[in-house]
């Protein structure tokens, strides 16, 4: 068989550690009568990790408060001698079951402190407490308040059923600075007629030509790999794999050759810079940077701003110089338009007349180069966590990528064979969804799970807990490919009714899920085929 040098990784991350979860209401009575001091082993609260808070009972807010308060006087009233104190205490009893129906029909409530989840993936402590606290659950943070949905019937409905209920709210305000009104944050209209615009330019011809190129960039960055390997040098994979598919969406998405494997381009750390500022906003309590001279004086936001021009400045230069191209070439615009000396996705836009301002066609391109780029980077990343220790898939990989693919570049067909390899990437991405969240607003009052949900709320639909419902998966913690069978239908919401979300679900499901997916084989195959 061929030579295969062997993969180093650093900064692994493990798997969770297991955790035993009960009910609120018995929290604290098991923690209790276990250690004498509410569950914590003797620890103090800064000791403990949010995991262990939530399930000691800490943030619980279910039951009614009223029957909460009114309790201890209802017992106490019950050991009146003459009957005038107990007669008052059935009263109160029964007022109290009262009171806890209405409690039961609310939507369960989780309470806290939003710097709980400052600093970690917000979608690790949503698992926690979808255990605890159902399918359907509000989430309060002080002000801050979010409606967590893990449940693949409300999920569809949500996604599907009645999606023009629904916004992408916060995920719209989060990314506004740097992706505008570009295809994924944007609602109504703005994204209907951004839709119809761009998926013509995904087509099959485009697809067709953008295989070699996943074949060409995945072969440079297996040679980059065997250089660090000579050298005994381990290589972080997670910035490889970021690397690599930003060299493959900037040459599809606007025909720019990063070559971010070999060096840094000063877009690429600028894109990396407004990625960080990103994330950071979407935690931050405070969002100082609205206020112009805050946004002056604060280095953090002035090296966003910098970082945003140089990105904004290079697309303005890349949308000039298509726009040239395109008037030079006078090429005719055809249904599956493709034009061999450029035929990235900004070419096609321009070819096809697509009238919008510079500023729309900008923050379509930053969207498909962020968006298409670190969702791939992250299930490439996870996917050679899940392999990197099993013998049997790694045996399996390595032979199905001989068989197809030999020492050739992968073709169309040789992506649809390479059937294992698809199911492997199908597993990472149910056990490490990207993302791993869908945020949501609802546009009027609506019904979720048999609760209220009013106009304005935010929700989380959990694709994390959807994966790993215990209810929806045998053995959800653990990686099996086998579990989605090679002679059965590629998985997908569809056949899986809204239980595996990996690109989302209906009409605003990712327009880039084939590509996506052919990148992510293709890169696994060449690697694997190259690699122990």
């Amino acid at each position: 068989g061929p030579h295969r040098a062997m993969v180093s990784r650093l900064g692994r991350v493990g798997p969770l550690a297991p955790m035993r979860l009960v009910p609120p209401s018995q929290a604290r009575q098991v923690g209790t009568a276990a250690t004498g001091n509410n569950g914590n082993n003797g620890k103090s609260k800064n000791e403990m990790s949010l995991d262990e808070r939530i399930a000691s009972g800490e943030f619980d807010d279910s039951g009614s408060t009223k029957e909460k308060i009114t309790r201890p006087l209802r017992k106490a009233l019950a050991k009146e001698p003459f009957g005038v104190g107990r007669a008052l205490s059935l009263w109160l009893a029964k007022l109290g079951q009262q009171w806890r129906r209405v409690a039961a029909e609310r939507m369960p409530v989780a309470t806290g402190d939003i710097r709980e989840i400052i600093g970690q993936p917000v979608f690790v402590p949503l698992y926690t407490l979808f255990k605890i606290y159902g399918k359907v659950f509000r989430l309060s943070f002080g002000p801050k308040s979010f409606v967590i949905v893990s449940d693949a019937e409300v999920a569809k409905y949500i996604l599907r059923e009645n999606a023009d209920n629904y916004s992408k709210g916060l995920l719209s305000e989060i990314l506004d600075f740097v992706m505008g009104t570009g295809l994924i944050p944007a609602d109504g209209e703005v994204w209907k007629v951004r839709r119809r615009v761009i998926v013509p330019a995904l087509h099959k011809k485009y697809i067709d030509a953008m295989i070699s190129m996943f074949g060409e960039s995945a072969l440079h960055g297996a040679n980059v790999m065997v250089k660090a390997s000579e050298k005994g040098e381990a290589v972080e994979m997670e910035n490889y794999f970021s690397r690599l598919a930003l060299d493959i969406i900037g040459k599809a998405v606007f025909n720019y050759d990063f070559d971010s494997l070999t060096h840094d381009d000063p877009v690429i750390k600028a894109v990396y810079t407004v990625l960080r500022e990103a994330e950071y906003r979407s935690t931050y309590p405070i969002p100082y940077w609205n206020v112009p001279p805050l946004r002056a004086v604060v280095p953090r936001q002035r090296e966003c701003d910098e970082a945003l021009k140089i990105v904004t400045d290079t697309l303005d230069e890349l949308i000039t110089g298509a726009k040239r191209m395109v008037e030079e070439n006078d090429e005719e615009f055809v249904e599956e338009f493709l034009s061999k000396a450029d035929p990235s996705i900004l070419y096609f836009l321009i070819a096809s007349g697509d009238d919008i301002t510079s500023k729309q066609l900008r923050d379509d391109l930053m969207t498909l180069l962020i968006a298409g780029h670190e969702t791939t980077a992250a299930v490439l990343t996870w996917t050679m966590q899940c392999v990197v220790d099993d013998e049997e898939v790694t045996r399996k990989l390595q032979e199905e990528a001989d068989r197809v693919l030999g020492d050739r570049l992968p073709t169309l067909e040789d992506l649809k064979e390479l059937k294992y390899t698809t199911r492997v990437i199908n597993e990472s991405m149910r056990l490490y969804p990207q993302p791993p969240v869908l945020i949501r607003r609802a546009l009027e009052d609506d019904v979720l799970g048999g609760y209220v949900v009013e106009k304005g709320s935010d929700l989380f639909i959990s694709v994390w807990n959807l994966h790993r419902n215990p209810d929806y998966w045998p053995e959800p913690d653990k990686f099996d490919p086998g579990r989605f069978p090679v002679d059965e239908p590629m998985p997908n919401e569809i056949t899986e009714d809204f239980r595996y979300l990996p690109f989302g679900g209906g009409k605003r499901k990712c327009v880039g899920d084939m590509f996506a997916l052919y990148e992510s084989v293709a890169a696994l195959a060449i690697l694997m085929r190259r690699f122990d």
